[in-house]
């Protein structure tokens, strides 16, 4: 599947949800995560009140579709699985999805897009994990063999099939997959629990020591456009 925004010349098309799904700071966050990487993208919102509703015709002049940190897994889906379709569709026809925190869960099964090859659980509730509980805090990661220190709201770990095709880029320090990229049909899948695009402010407005981790989430914006 060829996108009409990647064979037109025009700057390619990436589309951040926006809407009762997510919370306020988290979309702007990833668009301007989006906006600073290399890849020259148009990013606009799409969701109920923007321009661009969420939609099939939407996502067809897409190369890219995120989907942002937001509230509790099972209202989010609620407002959103009249999409689950439109949106695997897309993935599976050659598009790629990021999932931050909610959007990580969100591509699991359960309920979920069903984009990863396995499923989603909470990290807060496995065993070893160094948070315990669901507040705006700070979690260790080793992200591509380097310890980081990232923002951490609740957010997923990777439950992988046996035998299934991914790249763990990040695990927590229990060794759970915290960020990984997997293909679905023709497109790509790049996940994360922890929100590497996280601003100053995020961590500032709960008392936190500010972590520096944009690299972070370029590294897994280029690992989904390049992979």
């Amino acid at each position: 599947m060829t996108h009409p925004s990647a064979a037109t010349g025009h700057r390619p098309l990436a589309l951040v949800y926006r809407g009762p799904a997510s919370l306020p700071g988290c979309p702007e966050a990833v668009a301007e995560l989006l906006d600073s990487g290399p890849w020259d993208l148009d990013v606009r919102f799409t969701g109920p009140d923007e321009t661009l509703p969420l939609s099939a015709d939407s996502l067809s002049r897409a190369v890219l579709y995120a989907q942002p940190g937001g509230g509790t897994l099972r209202a989010a889906y609620w407002r959103l699985r009249r999409r689950r379709r439109a949106i695997r569709d897309f993935v599976h026809g050659g598009g790629r999805y990021l999932g931050f925190c909610l959007g990580g869960y969100l591509a699991g099964a359960t309920p979920g897009f069903g984009l990863l090859p396995g499923d989603t659980d909470r990290y807060i509730s496995s065993p070893g994990a160094t948070v315990d509980h669901d507040g705006n805090t700070v979690v260790r990661v080793t992200w591509r063999g380097r310890p980081r220190t990232v923002f951490f709201q609740d957010g997923p770990l990777f439950v992988l099939d046996e035998n299934a095709d991914a790249t763990v880029l990040a695990t927590y320090d229990n060794g759970t997959p915290a960020a990984l990229v997997t293909r679905f049909g023709s497109g790509l899948v790049g996940v994360t629990g922890p929100h590497p695009e996280a601003t100053d402010n995020w961590f500032t407005d709960y008392g936190l020591p500010v972590h520096h981790t944009r690299d972070l989430g370029l590294d897994l914006v280029e690992a989904v456009m390049r992979g």
